[in-house]
């Protein structure tokens, strides 16, 4: 997204613009875990990361992510659901 946002930019212009280039948002912003405000079913795919301010976790997290995406490859698989990711499991929710 730095290529096409600022750091700084609103959530809204965030998943505004990984919609428009048709992406799957990964993001350490725990507002998009908020399925009332980002109803995953309106989106690509939402994985939010959950590390809250335990900066510890991040290399099990970011494992165990990257085990995920291995296996589940297809984009197909992320549309209209959102994966929270925390370092001992991965919740979908739809």
């Amino acid at each position: 997204m730095r290529d096409h946002l600022p750091t700084d930019a609103p959530d809204a212009l965030v998943i505004e613009k990984a919609q428009e280039v048709d992406a799957i948002l990964i993001s350490l912003n725990g507002d998009f875990a908020d399925i009332v405000t980002y109803p995953p079913t309106e989106y690509k795919g939402i994985i939010a990361l959950q590390v809250r301010n335990h900066p510890k976790i991040l290399p099990n997290l970011m494992e165990r992510l990257k085990d995920y995406l291995s296996a589940n490859d297809n984009m197909q698989h992320y549309m209209g659901k959102l994966f929270v990711v925390e370092g001992h499991r991965i919740r979908v929710r739809e």
